[in-house]
């Protein structure tokens, strides 16, 4: 029996309801909100702010810059380079001049960037800075294509080789200033003659099933999600709400919240380039609306419980989520309940509230899935995190929880305009006018296919009687043991990841007798333990430790007894370093390449099972 969600009824009308198409986003936005600080970014320890209309003058430039270089509408432009202003900068004036964007994550090796701009087909590309023009000096000669190359930082002496000063890049501020000289008009052209069915932008897939598959997304695509999501926005656009954002605008997330905040007028503030600095911006920043990958939330809860009585934290969140149910309903607060929150809130909430910069209304968790006793603690704290659902093939999103309607465990209601069914093998399809339009060179890839308009998502979910949707796994996560009990490694894994000393769990156990893991430490956590207790400081000798063993052992019990017996975790083998992107475990957005690590760490899981 299949179950459907309908979609509902447009709530509102919004700034994306008048949108032609996604190149006309910047001009109309700064018609809109000429004044206002459309982008603040910090350059040698200061933040500068960049208005709307600075940001339509930089945008044209650019694209004008663009054309006078040649590039045609219709072309593929990549961009390689880490969340800054100027990935904005290029990405909205390639758009305005009509070409398709493909973003590369700038943590991708040589091979992969070969891989994106030569199935892409791109003739340009935009880099960053000397790490990034090294890596495409080193496939250049392969890729006959690539024409055109700019780079935002131009390498100094030192840092130039023979071999990137041959790609002869040109610098961004060259190709804007090339935009000077020629008539606005003809970006004007080349905006009008863009359509909604045209591509608006391709997105390679992170891979954690094979090589990344190029989704062709139109701009109706991008068009429609963002006039769903505005309709359920917190985000405030006469209230000088700001979004602070680190997360790689090489993935779908971040690209549609750029698009999300410009549209709707709201300050974007970029993260200087160093993660270990993120708290210390949030301080500076105080955004109202963080997005986030579940790590951050996870690091912080976890450093909390560490220094807290169990049962005070627990009564501590009780008595929170309590109060902020009431007060998010408007209720009035009863005498018992509101001295116990108010001892709350003094001793913790509001350390928790400072962490984010004091600001924040809400925060979205995104590209993983995370615990629903991290959500339970934030939301009690008075920083309601909430989960959505989506992926790059519905143009991101198609579901989220907001703070006024939400189910901790669920990732929310679809977006006006989403309609989902669950399948009756469990699947979760999906569909809307925000369904991508197929991939690159592929017409037919069994995962991810749309069939009568229904995307199929490889997730495996249920929605409740109210509407609510949830993730309960994936159809190609799903372990099945040698006694045939299905498996869903996802929630054991995020149980043992709230352990202060673990980083990564991964569970095994397809065709075994019983479920296995590998466990990764987290490295600042348990170099502090390290030092308190006369161990060796390098993380493979930690790995060996009786004494480490015994602290993940004490969290992998805790974690199973949350399940049945044929579902725990009998042994592990702590890893003598942690899963990264640069080996090839995780993807740009930390998600597991499950497969990848299950054959890179085949003799190690052997062993697990040899007696």
């Amino acid at each position: 029996m299949e179950a459907t969600v309908a979609p509902s009824a447009p709530e509102s009308q919004t700034q994306a309801a008048s949108l032609r198409t996604i190149a006309d986003l910047v001009p109309n936005a700064a018609e809109r909100y000429p004044d206002r600080v459309a982008v603040r970014y910090k350059h040698a320890g200061e933040w500068h702010d960049v208005s709307f209309t600075e940001l339509d003058e930089i945008v044209r430039e650019i694209g004008l810059g663009l054309i006078d270089l040649g590039i045609q509408a219709g072309e593929r432009v990549c961009i390689l380079a880490n969340t800054r202003p100027e990935w904005s900068y290029a990405d909205l004036a390639a758009t305005s001049a009509g070409t398709i964007v493909v973003p590369i994550y700038q943590t991708n090796s040589p091979e992969e960037c070969h891989w994106v701009i030569s199935d892409s087909g791109a003739s340009a590309i935009v880099c960053e800075d000397a790490t990034q023009l090294a890596k495409i000096a080193a496939i250049h000669g392969s890729l006959p294509d690539l024409k055109t190359i700019v780079v935002i930082d131009p390498p100094s002496p030192d840092q130039s080789t023979p071999e990137i000063e041959a790609l002869n890049a040109i610098s961004l501020d060259d190709v804007r200033a090339k935009g000077r000289n020629r008539a606005p008009q003809e970006l004007e052209e080349r905006r009008s003659a863009v359509h909604k069915e045209d591509p608006y932008t391709f997105i390679y897939t992170s891979g954690t099933t094979g090589p990344p598959k190029g989704c062709v997304l139109s701009h109706g695509n991008y068009c429609a999600i963002l006039e769903m999501v505005e309709q359920r926005a917190s985000l405030e656009s006469d209230a000088g709400d700001v979004v602070y954002l680190y997360l790689p605008l090489a993935h779908s997330f971040a690209l549609l919240l750029q698009l999300l905040v410009f549209d709707m007028g709201v300050t974007m503030a970029y993260f200087g380039g160093d993660t270990k600095q993120i708290i210390g911006e949030l301080a500076d920043v105080k955004p109202t609306y963080l997005p986030s990958v579940p790590r951050i939330f996870e690091k912080i809860y976890t450093l909390v419980c560490a220094n807290a009585d169990p049962d005070e934290l627990a009564g501590a969140v009780r008595i929170g989520m309590q109060v902020r149910e009431l007060q998010n309903q408007g209720k009035p607060i009863p005498g018992e309940l509101q001295q116990p929150f108010e001892q709350a809130e003094e001793r913790l909430f509001k350390n928790v509230r400072a962490a984010f910069g004091g600001r924040v209304r809400e925060a979205v968790s995104g590209a993983a899935p995370i615990a629903k006793e991290i959500l339970e603690f934030f939301y009690a704290c008075g920083v309601p995190v909430m989960e959505g659902y989506g992926m790059t093939e519905t143009a991101t999103a198609a579901t989220a929880c907001t703070p006024e309607e939400h189910r901790f465990g669920s990732v929310g209601k679809p977006f006006p305009g989403v309609e989902v069914k669950i399948a009756d093998d469990g699947e979760l399809l999906i569909k809307g006018e925000n369904i991508f339009q197929g991939y690159h060179n592929r017409a037919e890839e069994s995962f991810g296919a749309v069939e009568d308009g229904w995307l199929h998502t490889g997730d495996l979910g249920k929605v409740d009687e109210d509407g609510f949707v949830y993730i309960v796994g994936r159809k190609k996560d799903i372990i099945i043991t040698a006694g045939g009990k299905n498996l869903t490694p996802a929630n054991i894994e995020n149980d043992l990841k709230q352990c202060r000393w673990v980083s990564q769990a991964v569970m095994h156990g397809d065709q075994r007798p019983y479920p296995v893991a590998l466990v990764t430490l987290d490295e600042e956590e348990i170099a502090g333990y390290a030092a308190e207790h006369g161990l060796p400081a390098d993380i493979p000798s930690l790995a060996q430790e009786p004494a480490v063993r015994a602290l993940v052992q004490e969290a992998l019990d805790k974690a199973n007894s949350k399940y049945a017996q044929v579902e725990r975790i009998k042994k592990f083998a702590i890893l003598d370093h942690d899963l990264s992107q640069e080996t090839g475990e995780l993807t740009p957005t930390l998600k597991v390449k499950r497969n990848i690590v299950n054959q890179k760490y085949a003799e190690i899981i052997d062993a697990l099972y040899a007696d």
